[in-house]
């Protein structure tokens, strides 16, 4: 039985599905650098206009640069990544207080 999702959480969720896209081409670019487009759409499973965007949304945070090679990291990845990871524990953290409220 598939459950009803409230009209309230539609942003939060689509903002949560962008961030999992960027962190998975972050990941991908991580482990194959330097990579292109076309070989990050590959490797990603994403259509080409989303993985440009998302590049263009991380070369913004500093996180990757372009090269004549492709997409590469930059030395800002390593303490972006722990500050993203901290973050996310602390949403995690204020969503279980938010759902005890609601009980």
């Amino acid at each position: 039985m598939e459950r009803r999702r409230s009209p309230l959480l539609d942003g939060t969720i689509a903002d949560v599905k962008v961030l999992e896209r960027h962190l998975k081409v972050l990941k991908a670019v991580m482990e194959n650098e330097p990579i292109g487009i076309i070989k990050l759409s590959q490797k990603t499973g994403l259509p080409q206009h989303a993985v440009r965007y998302s590049l263009r949304v991380l070369e913004q945070e500093g996180l990757i640069e372009p090269s004549k090679s492709g997409a590469i990291t930059t030395d800002k990845i390593h303490e972006t990544l722990g500050t993203i990871e901290s973050t996310l524990d602390d949403l995690v953290t204020t969503l279980k207080e938010i759902k005890k409220e609601i009980r």
